[in-house]
């Protein structure tokens, strides 16, 4: 979160050098410094709208059995599988099996 907010605020304080450059005159370096200054604002905005988290989707989810920790989190999760897409998901585990033995 706080690198998206850092790379925000850059590409704001660039945009409006960039016009403040472009208002006095200077079209050799504001038009550029104003061109990156928008399509950063405008990447890193839409970057978390292309990678949110989409909802579950329906299909015949079946457990493969693999398990492992999330290395950012440090949570447990499961995998599973569609046999008709050929699609992974990966979800927290919520319950622990433990193998009768």
């Amino acid at each position: 979160m706080m690198l998206r907010t850092a790379v925000l605020t850059v590409s704001v304080v660039a945009a409006l050098i960039g016009a403040a450059l472009l208002l006095l005159g200077r079209t050799d370096g504001g038009a550029q410094l104003l061109a990156f200054g928008v399509l950063a604002t405008i990447a890193t905005a839409l970057e978390r709208w292309r990678y949110r988290r989409q909802p579950p989707v329906a299909g015949r989810w079946e457990r493969t059995g693999e398990r492992f920790e999330d290395p950012a989190t440090g949570q447990p999760m499961e995998v599973l599988y569609d046999p008709t897409s050929g699609e992974r998901r990966y979800e927290p585990l919520t319950h622990i099996d433990f193998p009768a033995g």
